[in-house]
């Protein structure tokens, strides 16, 4: 089975004409090729990142929201505290806050904005659990109820309002880190293309210097052969070694010339000839 395979690859041979389609073909297949890894690679990257960056910032906003219902619902607090003459107590929506902190907590948030949100909600409890005891203390007498807001209430809201703020904190270094990989997977994008144009490149020299050496200079060669037997009758002795068309217009040439310059070489033996029977019956017509 070697010996046929060995065979058939020394019996194989590739035209010129194909030589080039492929030395070509396979410039343009490594370039097509580079292109579309670059644009599956970029548009995987830019799908992945860009949804990541939009939660963020539906993150941010959620944990903004939060922050002003927060700080809404204290300052309303406050403001009952400061006026005796309010009957109304003021409500929090609290199905929309802890809809928001569960929404939050069910988002793909990073490794370090996770707890945090559970720390939201924690102290979220405390500060509700505290803000239960508004109605008692506004109707008794003995509890002074801005020593109750200051020291009681607001102490929790202050932890709130700080978990929320590292919240939104943790939100835009996350942001700001997608952004980065978006950078980064733009530039891992290019790279195959990158190393496409350099492998083109070093096709294209290679071909080049493959074209050079073995058409180019074997042409100028046989013209230089040829132009000696026609000007100094020298012989044709240029000998190109393998198996496409260029080495059978060698061979052709040769052969070619070497029947022409037999064909000098009999017509000027049969011309001696001639000119020596002529001298001859010069001579003897003279006796």
């Amino acid at each position: 089975m070697l010996t046929r395979l060995k065979n058939w690859w020394s019996g194989f041979r590739l035209s010129l004409r194909m030589k080039m389609t492929l030395s070509l073909s396979a410039i343009a297949i490594v370039l097509l090729l580079s292109s579309i890894i670059s644009m599956l690679e970029y548009r995987r990257m830019s799908n992945y990142v860009s949804t990541l960056i939009a939660e963020d910032i539906r993150n941010i906003h959620i944990a903004q929201e939060l922050l002003d219902a927060a700080d809404s619902y204290n300052m309303k607090v406050l403001a009952v505290i400061g006026d005796e003459s309010v009957s109304e107590l003021p409500e929090f929506d609290r199905a929309s806050f802890l809809s928001k902190c569960d929404s939050l907590k069910s988002s793909s948030v990073g490794i370090s904005a996770a707890p945090m949100a559970d720390s939201v909600l924690y102290a979220y409890s405390a500060y509700m659990l505290a803000s239960t005891e508004l109605v008692d203390v506004l109707q008794s007498t003995f509890i002074d109820t801005r020593d109750w807001y200051f020291e009681r209430l607001q102490p929790l809201f202050g932890r709130m309002r700080g978990y929320l703020d590292t919240l939104s904190g943790e939100m835009y270094q996350e942001l700001q880190q997608n952004s980065e990989d978006f950078d980064r997977g733009l530039y891992r994008s290019i790279i195959p293309s990158f190393v496409a144009v350099l492998v083109g490149i070093i096709l294209v020299f290679l071909l080049m210097f493959f074209i050079l050496s073995d058409y180019v200079n074997p042409i100028y060669k046989m013209l230089e052969g040829l132009r000696n037997y026609r000007r100094y009758k020298h012989k044709y002795s240029y000998t190109l070694k393998g198996s496409d068309q260029l080495a059978d217009l060698n061979s052709e040439i040769a052969e070619l010339t070497e029947e022409s310059r037999q064909t000098r070489r009999r017509l000027a033996e049969l011309r001696e000839r001639g000119n020596t029977a002529l001298r001859e019956f010069n001579q003897d017509s003279e006796k």
